[in-house]
Order: structure tokens, then sequence, then C-alpha cells
């Protein structure tokens, strides 16, 4: 007579709580529950993959980092989860990029618009402060919204874009243009009563650029002329931006040549984040 010993006793084997236990011929083996990843002696998780995620689970409402699973690693990522974002509403942000309009590095021009090379990944969960990042979640987050933020002598304005995508690389990376259609007025909230746009051509979205390559050009952003066409757009609002008046001012605002408030050299932090 053959007696099978049931291996997976409770107290009887080494597998992790967050683990099943099945039995083999004369051993057992673990495997993590499904959300949780390990070899089943250890399983860590459950990890979401947007803080939108962990919102709709009321695991958590409080504003900070959270571990998320993105493009298969583990990533910290400020989460914002508490509806007080002026100009966005909502809860569960997930934040993608901040840059610093005085800085290069997220220049119209630069790789990590077109790349899928994180930057700075550790200031990806700091909040609304100055350090710059480009995390995963550029690329491998899927979103209805986007919160667009500038911080202009420390008051941030926020803004909403409602757009649907497999993510923001996906809008950005070919360079393609492709509107939206918030208005200029919308556009100048992100920057306040000091705001300034010449009055013509108005083209706004994704990858806003003219038929010239010196002329303003945004990542994100609305590019405007004094002139009746968008050729020569000498004035700007946005995010990785360069061109003309100053091609160093890569966040915030660039308006010359007879704006509508005046000659303005605005640069700003800016805060991308996606639900």
């Amino acid at each position: 007579m053959i007696v099978y010993i049931d291996e997976c006793v409770e107290g009887s084997h080494s597998c992790s709580v967050d683990a099943v236990c099945n039995n083999s011929k004369g051993s057992y083996k673990c495997t993590c529950k499904p959300q949780y990843h390990g070899d089943g002696l250890t399983c860590e998780g459950p990890f979401l993959h947007s803080c939108k995620e962990i919102y709709k689970s009321k695991r958590s409402e409080e504003n900070r980092a959270y571990q998320l699973l993105v493009d298969h690693r583990k990533v910290n990522v400020y989460c914002h989860m508490t509806d007080d974002l002026e100009g966005c509403g909502g809860a569960g942000w997930t934040t993608v990029m901040k840059m610093d309009g005085n800085k290069s590095t997220f220049h119209f021009d630069s790789k990590l618009w077109s790349n899928m090379s994180d930057f700075n990944r550790q200031g990806g969960g700091t909040g609304f402060d100055f350090q710059e990042t480009k995390l995963p979640t550029y690329w491998n987050t899927s979103f209805s919204k986007i919160c667009l933020g500038m911080n202009i002598g420390n008051l941030s304005r926020f803004i909403l874009i409602k757009k649907q995508a497999r993510s923001l690389h996906s809008l950005i990376a070919d360079g393609q243009y492709r509107d939206t259609s918030l208005g200029r007025d919308t556009w100048k909230l992100l920057i306040g009563s000091e705001a300034s746009l010449q009055s013509n051509c108005n083209k706004e979205g994704f990858n806003a650029v003219t038929g010239k390559i010196h002329t303003s050009k945004a990542r994100i952003g609305i590019i405007a002329n004094n002139e009746n066409h968008c050729r020569g757009c000498d004035s700007r609002i946005g995010f990785g931006t360069g061109g003309y008046g100053d091609d160093s001012n890569t966040c915030g605002n660039e308006a010359t040549h007879f704006p509508d408030n005046g000659e303005r050299h605005i640069k700003a932090m800016g805060y991308i984040l996606v639900q």
C-alpha cells in the first residue's frame, strides 16, 4: 500500500504566506499568488502599475511615493492621491516627468523625448519639487487624462488635457503633430497674469512646430505668431520647448515681436502626470 504524504500541510513547508503550495512526488512546489512576484519562498507585492490602480484599490489615499511595477521593473513613483490639484481635479495621478526650464535636459531637441531611457529615476518619487526626472511611466503607462503643471515663484498652476493614449511616448516620440483644443487662454493659466502670446497661429498640442527650424516650438504646448500664419512663430507656452526668442528656455513662456501682454522670458519648473 502506497502512502502519500501531504507536504503542503500547514507548518510543514517553507512557502511564503503569499504563495500557493502544490504537492509533487516526495516534495512540494511554491508558486506566488497572482500579482505577487518571487520564487515562492519569498513573494513581494502585489505591485500595481499606476497610481490610479492604487487609488481604486483603496489601499491608500496618501500623497507620496509608491512602488509600482512599470516596464517589468519596480519603480518608486510619486502618486498624487488627493483631489486638490486645481485645474486637473480627480485623484490617483501618476508622475511621468519633471523639468526645469532653466536647464537644457528637456529641450525640444533632446533625445529624452524619443527614447525609452529614464533620467534621474530617484527624482520621480519626491513630489512637486525642483528635481528633474523622466520615469518609465513615460513609455509604459496608458491614460485618458494628462495633468500639466508649472511652478513659478513657488506658485504652482495646473491644467488638464483629456487625451487617451497607450503612453505619452506614443504621442511625442515620432515627432508627428497631434492637436489639442484647449485654447490660448487655458494655456496662459499655467503662467498666470504675466502670460503673453502673439495673437495668431495658436497651434497647440504635441510636437507643435512650424516650417522654420529656428522658430518657437514645443513638445507639449502652444506656439503663436504676430503674422496671420504659422511659418514664423516667436512666442510659446509649453514643455520641452526651444527656438526663438530664448532657445535656452525649455519650459515656460517666451514671447517677442508684439505679443498681447508684453515681451516675456519666463522659465518654469514643469510637472507632467497622467491618469
